[in-house]
């Protein structure tokens, strides 16, 4: 037995025992990776607001336009898709529409349609493109005429250009809680004034009500009427879109949404309201859909293949993508459901140098390093994500506020492509300055309006491709 204390065992231990450390210490390195928040919150459920809440109120007057809001109504911002609905009866399809400085008014006729889902039947639902307009104007509009007449306005924005500075809000997941007011209320007061919003899907989450309670449809749209009657948002298909209840003999998927939220996706050649793109000021914006078929040959996947090789970076420098369900996930809630789309498109966006690309889904917050993983060829055992300075940073932004509440339960350790992480609701600012520099910065409810509970300056792919790593 006196052997095992013999010089030459006690060196092979030591040598194992470095061996093991060394093992644990790369181990380390490999997955733990940025910041996972300490900031405590209150373990609350997010809870609706009652259906006598002041944000639901209907509009006085006698058949008075309600759930106004607008988007972009071309691929270039010169056009806006104006959206109410009529409840007493059909009304007008007219909108009124002048220049701020000028007293000569225009008028512009829509079309106005109904639907029914199960034992809900929709109230009168109007959509007109204001088309031609002139850029960096403001406008006024008015809907209801001839009845109730409702006024709104709206700044278009500057023309297309490359160091055309714009700013973006980035909401997702929003539902009609008590926090998703919260949500709203603290975009509506950031100082750092969000021009346009990128919604990354999930809107009202009526499908979460019994047999899918079309009702909460309207309620959303006057809850959110505050601000989508003044500046556009720019819209993403999310599951809770889909509305896909063939138990109540409901079988058209996105039957509710695209009734009520028209988008311009015939100005880019796509062939459904799902997958579309846009330019406004220095950014072009392709918006993809997580819940329509993406593989290769499919509608979706051609398009996309079409249309990255057609972005101008000397004109639109800055290349946003959004979609809902996130491909870079560290949180267990909805891990790896965007797997089989980030291997389709992935090598994509590293060829064409994407410089952000916006999801939602999960109820958190979190933002990646420069990431890439499409080296992996099913044999190769390649498979670890890795520092990639052509990658996008994706953004998870699904933490609106909605009644299903926070997703807390995050995986440990922390990989370490995800760069800060936080179970928290709020928003976000995408704030370009030039073609070279961008300021986001992410902003959670319990805070001032100014506070940043995240922050980061974007260098451009293309024009400042230089490391713009946050974390070690």
């Amino acid at each position: 037995m006196a052997v095992l204390g013999s010089s030459s065992s006690r060196s092979v231990a030591v040598v194992g025992a470095v061996f093991v450390l060394v093992l644990v210490l790369d181990g380390a390195d490999v997955c733990n990776g940025g910041k996972t928040s300490t900031y405590v919150r209150k373990e609350e459920k997010a809870v609706d607001m009652p259906l006598d809440s002041d944000v639901f109120r209907v509009p006085p007057g006698y058949n008075a336009p309600q759930q106004v809001h607008i988007t972009q109504g071309d691929h270039v911002g010169k056009g806006v898709i104006v959206s109410w609905v009529t409840q007493d009866e059909r009304g007008s399809s007219v909108v009124r529409y002048w220049s701020e400085n000028s007293e000569h008014k225009l008028e512009a006729k829509g079309n106005v349609h109904r639907y029914r889902f199960y034992n809900y039947t929709s109230g009168y639902i109007h959509h007109c493109t204001l088309r031609n307009l002139m850029y960096n104007t403001k406008y006024y509009y008015e809907v209801g005429i001839g009845l109730t007449v409702r006024q709104f306005w709206f700044m278009t924005p500057p023309e297309v250009g490359p160091d055309v500075p714009y700013t973006f809000g980035l909401i997702g997941d929003l539902g009609q809680s008590f926090d998703s007011n919260l949500t709203l209320t603290h975009y509506e007061n950031n100082p750092q004034k969000g021009q346009t919003v990128l919604f990354v899907g999930d809107l009202s989450y009526a499908d979460n009500y019994p047999n899918h309670d079309n009702n909460r449809w309207d309620t959303w749209a006057r809850f959110v009427e505050r601000s989508l009657a003044y500046q556009p948002w720019i819209w993403t298909a999310g599951n809770h879109e889909l509305d896909f209840a063939p138990e109540i003999g409901e079988n058209q998927p996105f039957k509710p949404f695209t009734h009520r939220y028209h988008v311009p996706y015939r100005a880019s050649n796509s062939t459904a309201p799902f997958w579309y793109s846009i330019k406004r000021a220095s950014a072009y914006i392709i918006v993809l859909s997580s819940y329509s078929a993406y593989g290769k040959y499919t509608p979706q996947y051609k398009w996309l293949e079409q249309e990255l090789p057609k972005v101008n970076r000397s004109e639109t420098p800055w290349l946003i993508v959004m979609l809902h369900s996130p491909w870079y996930n560290s949180n267990n809630y909805h891990y790896m459901e965007g797997e089989t789309m980030r291997v389709m498109f992935e090598p994509w966006f590293v060829e064409y140098k994407v410089d952000v690309v916006l999801s939602g889904h999960v109820h958190a917050y979190e933002r990646s390093e420069r990431v890439s993983n499409i080296a992996y060829n099913i044999v190769n055992g390649l498979c670890v994500p890795v520092h990639d300075l052509s990658a996008p940073v994706y953004i998870t932004i699904g933490d609106g506020g909605n009644l299903e509440g926070l997703a807390t339960n995050m995986t440990d350790p922390q990989p370490n492509y995800s760069a800060y992480r936080e179970a928290s609701f709020g928003h976000a600012i995408f704030d370009i300055k030039n073609r070279t520099h961008a300021y986001y910065s992410w902003h959670r409810n319990q805070d001032g309006y100014a506070v940043e509970a995240d922050s980061m300056w974007f260098f451009n792919r293309v024009w400042n491709p230089v490391d713009d790593s946050t974390s070690v």
